[in-house]
């Protein structure tokens, strides 16, 4: 009797989930980006931390993970998630890995990268304060729904780096965040090195590299418009 892949699974496991990707020029490509693992960097810019009445970790990065279903790949709405009362808005640049490592060397990180894009970081800010004042995982406030929303990944030179790019959000046409990519704590291939000391890194990985000072909640029908400079963006409405 021939096995099929039917008899393997009591029910059909889930599609992979892809990013589109597009080139340099902003050209459509016909393949998809995999997701496999989403690290987030946590206080990356002082000015942020300032605000969350934190401070930097200057000694290393500090990270926490959302699982790949969290991915929302250029959604034009984001849906107002259950169990909180303070959804914020949190933009980010995103790392897109294609080349595996182990211990990688900082001068050989940008080697690591395919390409960047615009995310979101939507957070359930009321649960996170909680977490912290319990000192508990944050994982109900950040591991949410559709909430690591994401733009088309952006092919990139091997080595190069968009180091000085402006990064942007705005609600209802409102800026609230605004700084340049230089003013990360921790550089990209900082990051790179350093996780790749705890992780064998893989094509696949996506790593959220931290948002500006300026999150703040966001209500229903509320829009968004997120923005990195020569990287991407998204416009989306925050629905019931």
């Amino acid at each position: 009797m021939t096995t099929t892949d039917s008899d393997l699974w009591l029910w059909p496991p889930p599609e992979p989930i892809g990013v589109p990707v597009i080139d340099r020029e902003g050209k459509v490509l016909t393949s998809k980006f995999p997701i496999n693992r989403i690290f987030c960097v946590g206080r990356n810019y002082e000015a942020h931390a300032a605000e969350m009445h934190a401070e930097v970790d200057r000694e290393a990065p500090f990270y926490f993970t959302k699982s790949p279903s969290a991915i929302s790949a250029q959604p034009t709405k984001i849906s107002y998630p259950p169990g909180t009362k303070s959804f914020h808005h949190e933009v980010e640049l995103v790392v897109a890995l294609d080349i595996p490592g182990h211990q990688i060397a900082v001068n050989k990180a940008p080697e690591h990268i395919y390409g960047y894009a615009c995310g979101i970081d939507f957070t359930r800010r009321d649960l996170q304060n909680k977490a912290k004042a319990d000192r508990k995982p944050w994982d109900l406030s950040k591991d949410i729904e559709n909430g690591a929303a994401i733009s088309a990944i952006r092919q990139w030179p091997k080595g190069q780096l968009p180091t000085d790019s402006a990064i942007e959000l705005r609600v209802n046409g409102k800026q609230q965040q605004l700084a340049k990519l230089s003013q990360m704590v921790w550089s990209i291939p900082e990051i790179i090195a350093h996780l790749s000391e705890f992780y064998h890194l893989v094509a696949g990985d996506l790593i959220y590299t931290g948002t500006p000072a300026g999150v703040g909640a966001l209500n229903v029908d509320d829009r968004v418009e997120a923005s990195i400079t020569d990287v991407g963006k998204l416009e989306l409405l925050n629905s019931t």
